[in-house]
């Protein structure tokens, strides 16, 4: 039986320059950095705080903690669990733990104990490298937890020798700044013993192509978190795939990339780390963003490739105009996580010059499977089109082998080269998203006849209120164009007559008067009446992620009180 390939309409409307697929990958992630410091000795891979370290001095570092780690006896295959928040000492564990043939599991070092246990209880890593703030939590998981090498991290010493005299400075600011960035720990292995062994040797075996190379924790939008399986090869093809989305930017040549993304997130993880170090650019590394430090950056360094969600646009370009440091110079700017809106853009790319593109993806595909072409021809309020080697089909969400017919909404699924194989052991949720060989992405999304893609939500997310289907994101883009409103999460909630009910919390301007009959009569003249929330709640702020997503379940968690027994 000959297989299903489908048609990719949308290779035709990819920006000059852009293949319609990229060659297959081999080696290892390993060979990315080998790649660039072979090439690039002496150009700077990573500036911290002014600080800035060459790709041959980046390269020494990681065989040297790769021979520490090895000495505590880390192997091929071993799960090691990274706790760090963007530094030069989580680039370099990375990848040293990666050219042990061991296996990276990323965390985000401000999640609760008991998020992080939960983890941890899923991995078992028994080597964990963390924070010097997070190394007590580790240190207090129970027995059958316990994690046999505890490496503990001092951000502050990849930091100029002046920056880290100023924060010993015996005076409350300094204390205050030292306190937010190093704790001490007792009982931990340094990072700097780990860090100062003699290199390891050239010969030591390297990881090959389709070895497991990272556990990516994601829970989507619902659910318990899971760990994506990633390989190398899913990483590599990737990284490759970016590299073809902007032709524009080539290898070396004074490429800037701003890791303002936290790179405990797959998102920030492949297009700040893996991405940056295989164009040989210098990655400048914020521990967390700061529009502040990343204009003092951009005076002298601006960044050539930008990935960012659309609060950070925001952020930096209120900044800029305040300030009135340009940021010009800004080549490519990608955002991700959530809708961009038109009227961000079109600031945004007249005072950097450059585009600013949406795009999107997943952590189960490494994560980027679309974006919109870096070209004139970019449709604001879609996601764009499959990166080069990405084959998309819209289905049928309850019989996903049957495709919808052209222009009508369905769930996405996809295959490709960084399409993972699976969820680290959970054989069974593995197969619940997997059809025939593709993977269900659970978004519902309409693809226009040049090949675009509009997401329209998530199935698990849908509303079902008197048998008809509501998407959260279409009525919260309604309640936003009020006035007053600042920001809105569309949820449903359980309804004696109608199955579910649509209740919306929003956040609202200082000074609005709320009147909230008015914003319900506003939707009306928007949506169709059974999208219309039947109750609207005023919040302070709303929950989210890291990067800037809100957070619909947690949003559900405190309606329901709210809402019980009325």
């Amino acid at each position: 039986m000959t297989e299903f390939v489908p048609p990719r309409p949308w290779t035709a409307s990819y920006a000059e320059g852009v293949p319609d697929d990229v060659s297959p990958v081999s080696g290892s992630l390993v060979d990315i950095v080998a790649a660039s410091a072979r090439d690039y000795p002496d150009a700077p891979a990573l500036q911290f705080f002014g600080r800035e370290t060459t790709y041959r001095q980046l390269q020494e570092s990681i065989d040297r903690a790769a021979a520490g780690l090895r000495d505590l006896g880390v192997k091929a295959g071993d799960p090691v669990a990274i706790v760090l928040p963007n530094c030069p000492q989580h680039i370099v564990a990375f990848y040293a733990v990666l050219r042990l043939g061991a296996v990276v599991v990323e965390h985000n070092p401000l999640y609760t104990p008991r998020e992080l246990r939960k983890q941890f209880e899923d991995h078992g890593a028994k080597h964990a490298i963390v924070w010097s703030k997070v190394a007590e939590t580790v240190q207090g998981f129970p027995d059958d937890l316990a994690v046999t090498s505890l490496i503990s991290v001092d951000v502050t010493q990849a930091m100029p020798l002046l920056t880290r005299a100023a924060l010993a400075l015996p005076v409350a600011k300094a204390r205050a700044a030292r306190e937010a960035l190093t704790a001490r720990v007792r009982g931990a292995i340094a990072w700097r013993t780990v860090a100062g062994a003699d290199p390891l040797p050239a010969t030591h075996p390297r990881p090959s192509t389709d070895d497991l190379a990272i556990i990516q924790y994601t829970s989507g939008t619902t659910g318990t978190p899971k760990g994506a399986a990633l390989t190398h090869r899913n990483l590599l093809a990737n990284a490759a795939q970016a590299q073809a989305w902007v032709p524009s930017i080539t290898r070396g040549d004074g490429c800037v990339v701003y890791a303002v993304l936290p790179m405990f997130h797959a998102y920030g993880l492949t297009l700040c780390l893996t991405f940056a170090m295989s164009m040989g650019a210098r990655l400048v590394l914020f521990p967390k963003f700061d529009p502040d430090l990343v204009l003092e950056v951009t005076k002298k360094h601006p960044a050539t490739f930008l990935p960012l969600v659309p609060p950070i646009a925001e952020r930096l370009l209120a900044a800029s105009k305040a300030k009135g440091v340009p940021i010009t110079g800004t080549k490519v700017a990608i955002s991700g996580a959530m809708a961009l809106s038109h009227e961000l853009v079109v600031p945004f790319e007249e005072a950097s010059g450059g585009f600013l593109v949406e795009g999107y993806g997943l952590s189960e595909c490494s994560p980027v499977l679309m974006a919109n072409p870096v070209a004139e021809n970019r449709v604001a309020g879609t996601v764009g089109l499959p990166l080069p080697g990405t084959e998309c089909r819209v289905v049928d969400p309850e019989n996903p082998t049957e495709d919808v017919p052209a222009g009508t909404a369905g769930e996405l699924i996809v295959r490709g080269p960084q399409v993972f194989s699976g969820y680290y052991g959970k054989p069974e949720e593995t197969e619940a998203v997997f059809a025939d060989g593709w993977f269900r992405t659970g978004d519902i999304v309409t693809i226009d006849d040049a090949g675009f893609v509009r997401i329209v939500d998530r199935i698990k997310e849908l509303i079902i209120t008197g048998g008809f289907n509501v998407a959260p994101t279409e009525v919260e883009g309604a309640l936003r164009h009020h006035p007053d409103v600042v920001d809105a999460a569309v949820v449903g909630l359980p309804s004696d007559h109608s199955g579910e009910e649509v209740v919306a919390a929003i956040v609202v301007g200082d000074d609005a008067e709320v009147d909230v009959e008015a914003i319900r009569e506003f939707a009306r003249g928007i949506l169709t009446p059974y999208k219309v929330p039947r109750r609207i709640f005023v919040v302070d702020e709303l929950p989210t992620s890291l990067i800037g997503k809100v957070l619909r379940r947690q949003v559900k968690e405190k309606l329901l009180p709210l809402t019980s027994g009325s």
